[in-house]
């Protein structure tokens, strides 16, 4: 069953986060992830959740969304993204 991360980025200093944006694809697709969504336009149709910039991708499982997250070799690149942006992110299974 795929799994999905989502992230709600506001972006506070937009020249370090290009670095975030240019490391971070390889690592997904190491993991066999495929950006869904990635900063489009969007609109709220119901609730208060205003997104700034959404960030979805899926991976084939939840194994393989958490190895993402957990490689060391993320580690480095999630602390550009944690400096450089206030962020949510979490992990839904998909459908089965």
């Amino acid at each position: 069953m795929s799994a999905f991360i989502l992230v709600d980025i506001t972006v506070k200093h937009p020249e370090a986060y290009r670095e975030y944006l240019e490391k971070v694809p390889c690592l997904v697709a190491k993991h066999g992830g495929r950006y869904r969504v990635r900063g489009g336009e969007h609109q709220t149709l119901e609730g208060d959740w205003v997104p700034n910039r959404l960030v979805i991708v899926e991976f084939p499982n939840r194994e393989a969304a958490l190895a993402f997250y957990r490689d060391p070799e993320y580690d480095p690149v999630k602390a550009i993204r944690t400096r450089t942006t206030e962020s949510n992110l979490i992990i839904v299974d998909g459908i089965p």
